[in-house]
């Protein structure tokens, strides 16, 4: 694992830094409140001023408890949450949050060998991730296209498969009447497929399509997909709606369900 405090974002020199004069002059970007969460005041400073610069307005806490107040106190629409915090970690962090039903989309900050920390998080409900050292710019992209994906077009269709109804308008899915939970990249997912059904995706066409990713880690779609299956089918051992398709990837199998 990669040393705490030898971490760093790729600091940008020159042209590469933002001005006031840059300040949501990013094309499509969608202005909202970000939380970002890093005990290292560098990371911090350098990521507030890209995000500021690029329209937002931004929160810091630098450790897990002033992270957990900051996001009861006024709800952000974005975190950026760096797992390796002391005392409460990043983890627990992304536990206590989605155990009080806040569902901000949530960009964890991992180093590069922590995978099984990074794929924990995606378990409990993280939407994204990126690796130090990076780009403060790749960074505010990321905030971007995942914000962009939560302001879906007001006349969207709702989509219904039997019990299954999404509405991305509006931003929620139910089955049998009840609503479901979901983080904003499983909802995401979720409408995705469920909007080309009988359609089979490659994880890489799923991390394009649904992630905005032109690379990325494959285990990210396999862990959401996990996630929305314990959601969606009866028996998330033997999926139903949601197939597997051996050496390719996964497949909307719509009115497969009893009663579908």
């Amino acid at each position: 694992m990669i040393g705490k405090h030898f971490v760093r974002p790729v600091l940008p020199t020159g042209d590469e830094a933002p001005t006031a004069g840059t300040r949501g002059a990013s094309v499509g970007f969608v202005c909202a409140h970000v939380l970002v969460v890093d005990d290292d005041a560098t990371v911090r400073d350098v990521v507030a001023r890209y995000l500021g610069a690029a329209g937002h307005d931004v929160e810091l806490a630098l450790d897990g408890p002033g992270a957990l107040r900051a996001a009861r106190t006024t709800p952000p629409d974005v975190v950026v949450l760096d797992l390796m915090l002391p005392g409460l970690g990043g983890l627990e962090v992304c536990r206590a949050l989605r155990a009080d039903g806040d569902r901000p989309p949530i960009i964890m900050l991992t180093a590069l060998g922590e995978e099984d920390d990074r794929l924990l998080g995606l378990e409990l409900g993280a939407d994204d991730y990126v690796t130090k050292p990076f780009s403060p710019r790749e960074l505010v992209l990321r905030v971007g296209s995942i914000l962009r994906r939560t302001a879906a077009p007001a006349t969207a269709p709702e989509l219904v498969d039997g019990g299954l109804r999404v509405d991305p308008a509006a931003r929620v899915a139910s089955l049998d009447g009840q609503p479901l939970a979901l983080t904003t990249r499983e909802f995401d997912l979720l409408a995705f497929l469920l909007a080309h059904p009988g359609q089979a995706f490659t994880r890489e066409e799923l991390l394009s399509r649904v992630w905005g990713w032109e690379f990325g880690d494959r285990s990210t779609v396999t862990v959401h997909v996990r996630r929305l299956r314990e959601k969606v089918e009866s028996d998330p051992t033997a999926p139903r709606r949601i197939a597997t398709i051996w050496g390719t990837g996964y497949r909307y199998d719509r009115g497969t369900t009893p009663g579908g």
